[in-house]
């Protein structure tokens, strides 16, 4: 697996002044490219795509320094349309514009080119089981979210402390169905840096009605890898997260496909009990 994702990343250096091809990448890499996306995602802690970002501006950088082409021409090889959308891109990654960059001789940042290698971590097992269910329904609210890495996420918080106790004790209720109890389910993630957005849904799975100020979500048929983990709140969590993709996913035939992730959580004190289910494909 290690060996196909370098190939892939010597890939992307090669496809750097064209369009970088997503499926061939994930190809090459034996996988989906969702999972590919995810894989790398959590591997790297940046998007594929804003690797990719970074990547074209740090060979550009190098071109803006040596003084040689207008920085049109640089542009437009590094696949900007104008001088103003190029400026504006090296500037998010540098920090100075490119004609700051040329004449003043500013100091710039430079994304190194990944390789991915063995460490060897798991010392500790992890405890799944593999969970083959039919299309569900879960019963609740929803709305979107920024990612928080660590520590509790404000967002959540909030919009949890708005649906109300007399409402979540409603919701609660309705529970008739495995994964069971009160639902945290997630979907739609644009990345993993801090601040990439998301779509989080509270609620439980029922075969009851839905009420008048619930929303319904649809989850189609899918086999699913369910973890449990047990520690300090909230980092067990966070980390069980985290380790799923970096460790287990690596090390098992599986791939994460499309849909929700789904979260329970029992909080005693500081401590948590938590059991995630991730929908994959063998």
């Amino acid at each position: 697996m290690l060996e196909r994702l370098n190939e892939a990343m010597a890939r992307i250096e090669d496809d750097l002044e064209g369009e970088v091809d997503v499926t061939r990448l994930a190809r090459i890499a034996g996988t989906s490219e969702y999972h590919f996306r995810r894989m790398f995602s959590a591997l790297a802690g940046l998007p594929l795509s804003e690797y990719v970002r970074r990547r074209k501006l740090t060979r550009a950088a190098a071109e803006v320094l040596s003084g040689q082409g207008s920085l049109l021409d640089i542009a437009t090889k590094w696949g900007y349309g104008s001088n103003e959308a190029f400026a504006r891109a090296f500037r998010a990654v540098h920090g100075v514009n490119p004609q700051e960059a040329r004449t003043q001789k500013k100091p710039l940042q430079s994304q190194q080119i990944l390789t991915f290698r063995l460490v060897v971590e798991g010392s500790t097992s992890m405890e799944y089981r593999i969970v083959e269910k039919d299309e569900f329904r879960v019963v609740g609210r929803g709305t979107r979210v920024p990612l928080v890495h660590l520590g509790q996420n404000p967002a959540i918080v909030e919009f949890v402390k708005g649906i109300g106790m007399p409402t979540l004790e409603r919701i609660k209720q309705l529970s008739d169905g495995e994964p069971a109890g009160m639902l945290a389910l997630t979907s739609n993630q644009e990345g993993v840096e801090e601040g990439s957005m998301l779509d989080y849904f509270q609620g439980v799975v029922t075969s009851q009605e839905a009420l008048e100020d619930m929303e319904v979500m649809t989850v189609p048929k899918n086999t699913w890898a369910v973890f449990k983990s047990e520690g300090p709140y909230p980092e067990t969590i966070q980390y069980m997260w985290r380790d799923v993709y970096t460790q287990w996913f690596p090390s098992n035939s599986y791939e994460s496909v499309e849909g929700p992730s789904i979260l329970h959580t029992e909080i005693d004190g500081d401590t948590a009990r938590a059991e995630l289910w991730i929908p994959v494909t063998s």
